[in-house]
């Protein structure tokens, strides 16, 4: 995804699109983009199969496979954007709400293979259009997703067809809707195939029964006697078809099932059928009633003769066999789309992404199951299905080579594509300076090309043959020979220390190593010169929300600084217009300042009314926390677009009361010195009547309790 991040505008409208089912008639894509000279091969459900197929061996063939992922937005609220003040952890937990809340539009393949006869590249672009269309039963409400608008401006601006998304776009179930989707196939197979006594039971100890029951199933019994005995009598089913056109004629009709005789019973309740099922139970040791699948999605009863008990089971098998390979051809066409992810892990090619943390976030969102906890959890996770993934934008800020080749330049993709790539990027323009570099050849449906016009800016397939061609160009600056057969690009040395790190956060330089889980920081050398470098300690922030609206960051580090003085106030950053981080030159200030809080909401006499920071705290919707309530916050799934609403949905709006940092310290080096246990350390301390957990005291300098809800 290549999307830039939009500004905010405080009147961005968000809206719900809830899945539906279309029933106007389906808009078909073109195989080829029609409205560039590019060669793309769009595809849609109505190709998917074929184009699947001849996908699989592309793959297999490649030396790395580019992706890029259209979205339908990237942050659900303000405070929802990466922050400089966000910790590791919740920058991830705000990549998580933003692949859990949007959607995937439109999936970029292309896979690269070396053709050293060529000596070049040739790359094979798809643009998969994808939609999340329920195509089989699974537990839950049909899926919705966000859009932010101008994300939605953002992809019509580059004229996305949004037609051919909702109409033809491929479905996919992921693998944990795939493991729920089977139990929920194999528990309603498991029904439809119990024995009249199962099905039956409820009627059977029904202390009254209708006469109008009782009736049915006499005249149940006659007929399927009368069926029965023409049967072995005759043996002659023709017979059966000169009787009147009457109401057993519409609801009978006799057929041939696995080379059996069956009736099919139509136009009867479920009641009278658990009735016709208990007749047959109980007079008819030869029939066997069955529930098969007709080819049209409709279930068909049946009441079909069998010789013996063997023949009734092994009629029984064939009908369980029937129902298991049905439902499989179900699931198989429903994962749909999924086809591809699988694709990609099973062969494990180099996976190439530009900024594409997000990206490989919703592919385990949407192609996996649920995007764990942790940043540590999702780094094992996906390293098992994905181990080699590279982002071209660590790459380009990590090679010195190649940071001088951009020269101090932007590191998006159409930046990098045209600075790296000219040669490919204006391959219709003959100019002698343009044929150096790494060639590509694009090949479409066995039409090859290696002479076109720029295709479509952020369109996911071009995007992910810019991104190609860019980490091609990358790997040839940095004098790695492709001409090598036995040669794998993963296994370079030049390549080594960029493989699997991926920007948490490009904005502060945040980087996971998918390979270890570690973590690191690595400033943005294009970007150090601009940046006021302001050392974070986020034991030192205190989280202030629910503020008058008429105070700002200038005028709460002037009400602060009154207290604590202009010096100890590093800093003061709005997370939105209802919320602020204040950093503090010490993180026993945020204790002080927690405690100071309270007692001036707990006394209302004259000093405390003219205290400084009456101005801040004298509403009642203020509040206060450490740092953690953050990470809470911003861990929950809720939506608000205010940070002060959310702290409220989350339930975050209690009263806080902080742990003297002294006293803190002092436990823990108690605990320390003499060996206590968690849970021994859990049962002796006790700051202000609440239990302080020994976890907590072990991993943070200072802890915020909080309150019962008042």
């Amino acid at each position: 995804m290549n999307l830039s991040r939009p500004l905010w505008a405080p009147t961005r409208l968000l809206c719900f699109i809830r899945t539906a089912t279309y029933s106007s008639a389906a808009v078909t894509a073109p195989a080829t983009a029609s409205n560039s000279s590019f060669p793309l091969k769009n595809v849609t459900k109505s190709n998917f199969e074929a184009v699947l197929s001849e996908l699989r061996s592309h793959v297999r063939a490649a030396d790395f496979v580019a992706i890029d992922l259209e979205m339908t937005g990237i942050t659900s609220a303000p405070w929802r954007e990466s922050f400089e003040f966000d910790r590791f952890d919740v920058r991830y937990l705000k990549v998580k709400d933003s692949a859990e809340k949007f959607a995937v539009v439109q999936f970029g393949v292309c896979p690269f293979r070396w053709d050293s006869a060529k000596n070049s590249f040739v790359a094979h672009p798809h643009n998969f259009f994808v939609f999340p269309r329920h195509e089989i039963q699974v537990d839950g409400p049909s899926s919705e997703f966000l859009c932010q608008t101008t994300s939605i401006e953002f992809l019509a601006k580059y004229q996305f067809d949004f037609n051919a998304c909702i109409h033809e776009g491929i479905s996919y179930l992921s693998r944990a809707h795939e493991d729920a989707a089977r139990k929920r196939l194999n528990f309603a197979h498991g029904d439809e195939t119990l024995d009249a006594s199962s099905n039956v039971t409820n009627i059977r100890n029904q202390k009254r029964i209708g006469i109008a029951d009782v009736l049915f199933k006499e005249r149940m019994k006659n007929r399927l006697h009368e069926w029965r005995d023409r049967l072995l009598s005759e043996r002659n089913m023709e017979c059966q078809g000169q009787e009147g056109a009457n109401d057993y004629q519409r609801q009978f009709e006799t057929i041939f099932f696995k080379m059996r005789p069956a009736l099919t019973l139509s136009d009867f309740t479920s009641h009278q059928t658990k009735l016709i099922q208990l007749v047959i139970k109980k007079h008819f040791e030869d029939l066997c009633f069955v529930v098969v699948d007709d080819g049209n999605a409709n279930l068909q009863q049946l009441v079909v003769y069998v010789d013996s008990r063997d023949d009734k089971e092994l009629l029984m098998q064939e009908v369980n066999c029937d129902r298991q390979e049905a439902a499989e051809m179900k699931i198989q066409s429903a994962i749909g789309f999924r086809h591809v992810i699988d694709l990609l892990s099973s062969e494990k090619k180099l996976i190439i992404g530009h900024n594409c943390f997000l990206d490989i976030a919703h592919i385990h969102k949407k192609f996996i199951g649920s995007l764990p906890l942790t940043a540590e959890e999702f780094v094992s996770s996906i390293g098992k299905r994905f181990p080699l993934i590279m982002d071209t934008k660590i790459l380009l800020n990590g090679n010195g080579i190649l940071q001088q080749r951009m020269k101090k330049s932007s590191t998006s993709l159409s930046s990098a594509f045209a600075l790296l790539c000219p040669h490919i990027a204006f391959s219709s323009q003959s100019n002698p300076a343009f044929n150096s570099g790494v060639q590509v050849e694009v090949q479409v449906d066995d039409l090859s090309s290696s002479n076109w016009n720029s295709g479509d800016k952020h369109e996911a397939g071009y995007d992910a043959f810019m991104t190609g061609c860019v980490f091609a160009q990358a790997c040839n600056l940095m004098g790695i020979d492709f001409v090598l057969p036995s040669e794998n690009l993963a296994d370079n040395e030049k390549l080594q220390k960029h493989i699997n790190h991926l920007y948490l956060s490009w904005a502060s330089g945040d980087i996971i190593d998918l390979s270890t889980g570690n973590r690191m920081t690595e400033p943005l050398r294009s970007n150090r010169s601009k940046r006021h470098q302001v050392k974070i300690s986020f034991e030192n922030i205190v989280l202030i929300w629910g503020f008058p609206a008429n105070l700002n960051a200038r005028k709460i580090k002037e009400c602060i600084s009154k207290v604590f003085g202009l010096a100890n106030i590093v800093s003061v950053y709005h997370i939105d217009e209802s919320a602020v981080f204040v950093q503090f030159a010490k993180p026993e200030m945020v204790s002080e300042f927690l405690d100071l809080k309270e007692n001036l909401e707990r006394h209302d006499d004259p000093i405390s009314v003219l205290h400084p920071l009456t101005e801040l705290f004298g509403a009642k919707s203020t509040h206060a926390a450490g740092y953690e309530a953050y990470k809470e916050i911003c861990s929950s799934p809720m939506f608000k677009v205010l940070f002060a609403d959310q702290a409220e949905a989350v339930g975050i709006n209690q009263k806080t009361m902080s742990i003297k940092l002294k006293s803190v310290k002092g436990q823990m080096h108690e605990a320390a010195n003499s060996s206590l246990t968690a849970d021994m350390l859990k049962e002796t301390t006790e700051v202000q009547g609440m239990e302080v957990g020994a976890n907590d005291l072990r991993n943070t300098n200072y802890h915020i309790l909080r309150s019962s809800s008042m």
